[in-house]
């Protein structure tokens, strides 16, 4: 079986419901409408995503990062014009920080099942994971509700004061710098902030436990010059060969409870398959 064929038959056997219907609409011409319908099931009444949308958030509640989560499925259908949108982002004007940012995780968490990492304090600040995420989506497809002009300036204020950065940090700025309308802005910023980010990258496509490689900066050909095309080159070939025998791509952080892995796998196979075609490595 080829690598397309692979990944369909881990998806059938392994993925959620919404990652077969996501591989479905992208790669083998499903409807998108599927894909919303399912997506909507993850969306709550206060326009906020949870019930493990992000696989290491178990509880049914809202929290800031499956809306980052609900925004990248939706940027790969391009349906950014969807009620969950507007909805989604009336939920991050309730719960953003004085700061204007959305905290990282809101204590509502502690109350339900979830990875170790997921820890907050009692009144979490803003932070850039993941409001310059959502805020560089909500630009590229031109985003107009008010929570996004807050939402900017506290990732422009807080990326002012970055020296050194974290790989998750540096992965959001990133994606806001390459969004962001203001160009000429976000290059000096990128210019500054350029080796640091580097710092925080593995360049060794074997580096093994949580590393973060180019192409987790990089899913598609970047606006920003961040990588030399033959580290993006070795970096897709090792991305190919990594395709399990039994078709998925595998998450390489801590897996803390059984479910999680297969459910990462089978998100990430077809982001990983997204990653093979946006550089020419796959047809379909």
């Amino acid at each position: 079986m080829d690598m397309l064929d692979r990944a369909r038959r881990y998806l059938e056997l392994h993925g959620r419901l919404i990652d077969r219907l996501r591989f479905e609409a992208l790669f083998a011409g499903g409807p998108r409408e599927r894909v919303l319908d399912v997506l909507r099931c993850y969306q709550n009444a206060d326009g906020g995503f949870g019930n493990a949308l992000e696989p290491d958030l178990r509880g049914s509640g809202s929290q800031p990062e499956p809306v980052e989560v609900a925004f990248w499925i939706l940027d790969e259908l391009d349906a950014f014009d969807s009620p969950m949108v507007t909805a989604a982002c009336d939920y991050l004007t309730q719960v953003s920080a004085g700061d204007g940012g959305v905290p990282f995780v809101l204590p509502p968490v502690r109350d339900t099942p979830r990875a170790p990492w997921w820890e907050t304090s009692d009144d979490p600040p803003g932070s850039l994971v993941p409001t310059a995420s959502i805020a560089g989506l909500l630009h590229k497809h031109g985003g107009t509700h008010p929570w996004l002009a807050a939402a900017t300036a506290f990732c422009w204020s807080r990326i002012a004061e970055i020296d050194k950065t974290t790989p998750y940090e540096a992965r959001a700025v990133v994606t806001f710098l390459g969004l962001v309308p203001d160009r000429a802005r976000a290059e000096a910023e990128f210019a500054r902030l350029k080796e640091s980010i580097l710092a925080t990258v593995a360049l060794d496509p074997h580096a093994t436990g949580e590393a973060h490689f180019p192409l987790d900066f990089a899913p598609e050909p970047p606006r920003l010059p961040l990588f030399t095309q033959d580290v993006l080159d070795t970096h897709l070939d090792a991305l190919a060969a990594a395709q399990s025998e039994d078709g998925g791509w595998s998450p390489n952080w801590p897996i803390w409870t059984p479910l999680v892995e297969h459910e990462w796998s089978g998100y990430l196979t077809v982001q990983r398959l997204r990653t093979l075609r946006a550089y020419g490595r796959l047809k379909g």
